[in-house]
């Protein structure tokens, strides 16, 4: 989310990552191929009387299940699972705890996998594709990097934004997470390690998320998104681009001419920009070749026994017992991605080559993108009505794995490698959009059974599961004694989340129903929401000035508390307790 690390991820490939996206999110005609459930456009909500769904718990329980299925407010809009039918017409009302319980646990499950996914192969990947186009470390960590740190949040706002009756879902989420990041996570920054922020980094980030929030602010008002203002949030971002480059070159220019006239020899330090884009962490899914004796030729098959284990064992006795539970349901979903999306790493002599697991790589990670595209229509579709399209992709993959197989070897990567990053990329991307899918029909479902609005669905579960990663990073950067770049970060990622997530959500939702985007704020809520967050960067622009950029334990209390005050008023906002005059 808003300020994933900046590491050497820094990367991106930014039209091809524009064209996945735009594949992937393919959100109005979505199919719920899995469950069978026909394609439901936005468009034909007006064909049919409709009822909102939450009024299904007012029903006998006998009705519900009928209810569900024939409303078309409770069709789902694309993924492989339908959780109102199922929490509606497989579980009997007496369970229906159970039900929800499985849900929340499948929700975090969900987000635990966005986490992998993007930070051990969606990121490594870009980053690799960043040095094939040799990308300067500015360019890449304002664009693709930055798309790489915030892919669930990305993912999960074009997926909301594709239906009109979840948009408020993607706004609540990119705004409860502007709201929990800058206050929340800035504010425990400051208060394990006390510290003295980059001025003009930090006023020019802050100044740019408040212009977007005033753009978004500005939209709730009007109820649409229109093409023109789809593009003009990508070309507010594109200007912040230019304005960071620009801002970096400025300093670099100065900082020569002040080397060049001082005392010969005073090193160097670096800019502003550098620093606060500086590497915290290596993201390549390296798992335990340290430990492997440098001499040993290993066999086709050790290869690829190795290369698809996710646990080294030297260092899972060496780590705390919640790092073991953590990494215990890590394991499948390692193992799935080691097997399905191949990872280049520019790094390593070798750049990641295991020839029997790339040659595998080659049928079933095409295999995976006919499967995900759209939730896996497409890859049923029968061509002449003969072969499924599924199986032309294994054919065709499984003969191109052959070829490389026996034209190349183990100890040397092929001149080609480089192209795995590429496939690698595209893989990822659909995996995160296919359970950002899924998280997005949980929350719907679970807005349903709990009669909640999409809005505080995303400002709270939403935004706290695509934002954990943040907390832990930045927090552990802080107390590692580098809270200058961590709390950087808190401003830097967030700009691109709000004006790419809205501008290229509601630019693709366009193209498809060739009609401006509806927007239907959920009532006050949506407008506490935005002054909370508009509020939360006016505090720290005219706090942190105050204080000349020293950051004490103070502000970063006063930051929390302001957080805690904002989740208690949008609760409250919610069950009705704070309402409008005469609403």
């Amino acid at each position: 989310m808003a300020g994933r690390r900046l590491h050497p991820c820094g990367v991106r490939a930014l039209l091809g990552a524009l064209l996945v996206v735009e594949a992937v999110s393919g959100a109005g005609g979505l199919s719920t191929g899995a469950h069978g459930s026909p394609p439901f456009p936005a468009l034909s909500l007006n064909q049919t009387p409709i009822e909102d769904c939450r009024a299904v718990c007012g029903l006998n329980a006998s009705d519900r299940c009928d209810f569900i299925r024939t409303n078309p407010d409770c069709r789902s809009g694309g993924g492989y699972l339908d959780y109102l039918e199922g929490v509606f017409c497989h579980f009997p009302p007496a369970l229906l705890p159970l039900a929800v319980t499985l849900y929340v646990f499948w929700l975090f499950y969900l987000f635990l996998i966005l986490g992998v996914t993007a930070a051990k192969f969606f990121c490594p990947n870009l980053s690799a594709i960043s040095t094939t186009l040799k990308l300067s470390h500015n360019v890449a960590g304002v664009t693709f990097l930055a798309f790489g740190n915030g892919a669930p949040d990305i993912f999960s706002a074009l997926v909301a934004f594709s239906d009109p009756r979840t948009a408020g879902l993607a706004l609540g989420a990119l705004f409860g997470a502007g709201v929990l990041v800058t206050t929340v996570v800035a504010g425990g920054i400051a208060i394990l390690h006390p510290f003295t922020a980059a001025s003009r980094p930090f006023l020019r980030d802050i100044v740019f998320y408040m212009v977007a929030v005033f753009l978004t602010f500005t939209v709730l008002f009007r109820g649409r998104v229109t093409l023109a203002w789809a593009l003009g949030y990508l070309g507010l971002y594109v200007f912040y681009v230019v304005t960071v480059i620009l801002c970096t070159w400025i300093y670099r220019w100065q900082r020569r001419r002040s080397l060049a006239s001082s005392v010969p020899g005073t090193p160097e330090v670096p800019s502003d920009a550098e620093e606060d884009r500086a590497s915290s962490n290596t993201n390549s899914y390296d798992y335990g070749d340290e430990y492997r004796p440098l001499l040993h030729q290993e066999t086709t098959a050790e290869i690829l026994a190795h290369a698809l284990n996710p646990l080294d064992l030297r260092k899972w006795r060496s780590k705390s017992t919640y790092w073991r539970a953590l990494k215990v349901f890590k394991l499948p979903v390692e193992f799935l991605m080691l097997l399905t999306v191949p990872v280049v790493d520019p790094d390593r002599d070798d750049r990641n080559w295991k020839r029997p697991l790339n040659c595998l790589h080659l049928v079933i990670s095409p295999l995976v993108l006919v499967l995900t595209l759209q939730s896996g229509v497409y890859g049923v579709y029968e061509i002449g009505g003969l072969l499924p399209v599924w199986a032309v992709v294994v054919i065709a993959g499984t003969a191109l794995a052959s070829v490389t197989f026996f034209a190349t070897s183990n100890r040397k990567p092929p001149r080609l490698h480089w192209l795995f990053a590429f496939l690698g990329f595209l893989t990822s991307a659909l995996w995160i959009n296919a359970a950002a899918t899924e998280v997005v029909n949980i929350l719907r479902s679970l807005g349903v059974v709990f009669r909640l609005s999409n809005t505080v669905l995303g400002l709270t579960l939403l935004a706290w599961g695509n934002s954990i990663g943040d907390v832990f990073s930045d927090f552990t950067l802080a107390r590692q004694g580098y809270p200058r770049m961590a709390f950087s970060a808190c401003f830097g990622g967030i700009i691109f989340n709000i004006l790419v997530g809205v501008g290229l959500g509601c630019l693709l939702q366009i193209s498809r129903s060739h009609a401006e985007v509806k927007l239907e704020p959920d009532g006050l809520l949506a407008w506490v929401l935005a002054g909370a967050l508009g509020l939360s960067l006016v505090f720290s622009l005219v706090a942190v000035p105050l204080q000349c950029f020293q950051l004490s334990k103070g502000y970063g209390f006063c930051l929390l508390l302001f957080y805690l005050s904002f989740l208690l008023v949008a609760l409250l906002t919610e069950f009705g307790v704070i309402h409008l005059r005469g609403a």
